[in-house]
């Protein structure tokens, strides 16, 4: 098969935000108020203090916890065991609001459901939850928007507005688990012994997760925190995604959680990837393979390596080839690699590569023994995809 021509990215109907040196700016700080403190926000210890603090019992602390976490309700009518005198103050204090539903779509025959929550102070932020068989996943936000600046991904062209706390990831689970509770993801049987409720994690949402690293950690470990002080989910269903920020993945090799390790690798040479995913500038390719090489080593969990393509840009049989040469340098048995054709964003001439590329581009990964799966694209006639998520009001 003859090599497709080489495009190089642009920016077609908007504008990139750069730097003072004319490259393409990166966010990792901002400047906006604190949503409130909610029960998630604080250690079991804590819940208990500021319980005491409003003048009743510590163990009314677990009590809340199990309404939350179990019952997926935040509703001070639907807490009977909890006293009627200064109930609404209590839940109030410990349980306040933090997403408001703006708008849900549903597609994929009502199995897959996106929701646009807006936050405390008007941010605007996106999950998409989705039924396969056998499992439940929902892909949540980590921030509002996105400071890594990629010209293929609606979220990175919105820029950074401000990061999430962990309570506000946690609660886009909550009610995801509540509408699945209802009825509202269809296909599903309604089993009050044995509730569905979502299986899988994947921060794969609006944001740069371990941009937001130390609230990202908060949640996953309220995730795996056993009910009813947690959601008592299992780590190994749940993935975390970057870009590349080589301290942090180096970071959550060392915590001991053996959470699923995605790196959206999307290019396997710095020309080009220093222009698709601008924070290559800062950790090249190499960096953030041996990164993720070394969080295999640390966890004994196999590396995802996510690669969107894009028609002519990225998607060249020599493409395949190097991908696969890096890393089988790095070891056998330690990745896996999932293809994925580019979902299209508003104002973009770009597009996913053809079948036929696509399998030309999987067939040399194969054939140089990398494992390599072709991923499923869901919510994409919503913009629910990846790379799709922009928070529209």
């Amino acid at each position: 098969m003859s090599e497709p021509r080489q495009v190089r990215p642009r920016t077609e109907g908007w504008k990139q935000l750069k730097d003072a040196d004319g490259k393409p700016l990166l966010q990792f700080e901002e400047r906006a108020k604190k949503p409130p403190v909610h029960l998630v926000d604080l250690s079991v210890e804590e819940r208990a203090a500021k319980v005491k603090e409003l003048g009743l019992p510590g163990f009314r602390a677990k009590q809340l916890a199990t309404h939350y976490f179990t019952h997926y309700t935040s509703d001070a009518a639907e807490m009977s065991d909890l006293p009627a005198a200064g109930r609404e103050e209590l839940v109030g204090a410990m349980l306040p609001p933090l997403l408001t539903e703006v708008r849900r779509l549903q597609t994929d025959n009502g199995d897959t459901i996106k929701f646009l929550w807006r936050l405390f102070d008007g941010a605007l932020v996106e999950s998409v939850l989705m039924r396969y068989p056998g499992r439940i996943t929902l892909c949540v936000s980590s921030q509002a928007g996105c400071g890594m600046n990629c010209p293929f991904c609606a979220t990175g062209q919105a820029g950074l507005t401000r990061n999430m706390s962990a309570a506000e990831i946690i609660d886009q689970v909550v009610q995801a688990n509540r509408a699945i509770a209802k009825g509202e993801l269809k296909g599903g049987t309604r089993d009050k012994d044995n509730p569905e409720r979502v299986s899988n994690i994947v921060f794969m949402g609006m944001g740069e997760p371990l941009a937001n690293y130390n609230r990202l950690m908060s949640a996953v470990r309220t995730m795996v925190e056993p009910q009813p002080n947690g959601l008592g989910m299992s780590a190994r269903h749940i993935t975390v995604s970057t870009v590349g920020l080589v301290p942090a993945i180096k970071k959550l090799s060392e915590e001991g959680i053996p959470v699923t390790f995605a790196l959206s690798l999307h290019a396997p040479d710095d020309k080009l990837r220093d222009e698709l995913i601008p924070v290559n500038s800062r950790w090249k390719v190499d960096e953030a393979l041996d990164a993720a090489r070394g969080y295999f080593e640390a966890t004994g969990r196999r590396v995802s390596i996510e690669y969107a393509l894009i028609k002519d840009m990225n998607d060249h049989g020599w493409r395949a080839d190097l991908l696969a040469q890096k890393l089988n340098d790095r070891g056998k048995g330690w990745v896996h690699v999932n293809p994925i054709p580019l979902n299209p964003t508003p104002g973009s001439v770009w597009t996913a590569s053809t079948k036929e590329v696509t399998r030309e581009f999987i067939n040399r990964l194969e054939a140089a023994g990398i494992p390599t799966t072709l991923r499923d694209t869901r919510g994409k006639e919503i913009d629910g995809a990846c790379g799709q998520l922009a928070a529209a009001d």
